[in-house]
């Protein structure tokens, strides 16, 4: 979802050009917080600056309350999140070794992996909408539809969005269009980084895969934890979780 957002977003600046997104790393056009290399970013002064992140709202929402930026929040069904963390977690060298899908599961559900529990995440900058300019979508409502979600962000970022790019954006934003893309894809990334031969960054792009991992256990642990840790949670949109 992190990296569909930067491509939208790409298309949407440069309305509708498709020579950045095909030409610069997406880790350049929307470089992330928390790598050391962002430093180089804030010598930028263009008038549209992408910074892309996970770190929670704890940490960060207290700066960003005092800034005029605009906030994207891309949250995503965290019973496809965990499958999709765990096959990062193969690829990228920098992260522990997941072990078996059941024992990250485990973990996941405990709050132990990389930035911390998605509940607690996805809560964090829900409890953010009143104090910051915050547009919240899913990974589903990509999915379901780009085209209204592209124009809700138009008008969220006043961007003009007009229908050449708006086409552009349709057909460089698409799956398979990405996967394609070596300025997407992270193929670019150096083998001692990101192990390749354990699969590809853009493995599948669907909703729902969580079906094909998960045990009726699984399943059940999840929906319980799930209930417990979301329920009186307001989401603007819940997820289908059977």
């Amino acid at each position: 979802g992190t990296t569909w957002m930067q491509e939208i977003l790409t298309l949407l600046f440069s309305r509708g050009d498709v020579l950045p997104a095909k030409t610069i790393p997406n880790w350049e056009r929307a470089p992330w917080l928390e790598q050391i290399y962002f430093r180089d970013a804030l010598q930028d002064t263009a008038a549209h600056r992408l910074i892309t992140t996970h770190l929670p709202a704890r940490v960060l929402a207290p700066a960003l309350q005092q800034s005029k930026a605009k906030v994207i929040y891309v949250a995503r069904n965290p019973k496809d999140v965990a499958v999709s963390f765990y096959h990062f977690h193969r690829l990228a060298k920098f992260l522990p070794d997941p072990g078996s899908f059941d024992t990250f599961l485990t973990r996941f559900l405990e709050g132990t992996v990389h930035y911390g529990s998605w509940f607690d995440h996805v809560k964090g900058w829900l409890g953010q909408r009143q104090l910051l300019d915050i547009f919240y979508v899913t990974y589903e409502e990509l999915h379901q539809d780009l085209r209204g979600t592209a124009q809700r962000l138009s008008a969220f970022l006043g961007c003009p969005l007009g229908p050449e790019t708006l086409g552009a954006l349709e057909q460089h934003c698409s799956f398979v269009a990405m996967r394609d893309n070596a300025m997407a894809n992270y193929s670019l990334i150096p083998s001692e980084i990101m192990d390749h031969s354990q699969g590809c960054f853009m493995r599948k792009g669907v909703v729902g895969d969580w079906r094909d991992h998960f045990s009726p256990l699984q399943n059940a642990l999840f929906n319980r934890l799930y209930q417990e840790e979301m329920g009186d949670s307001e989401l603007p949109v819940r997820w289908p979780m059977a």
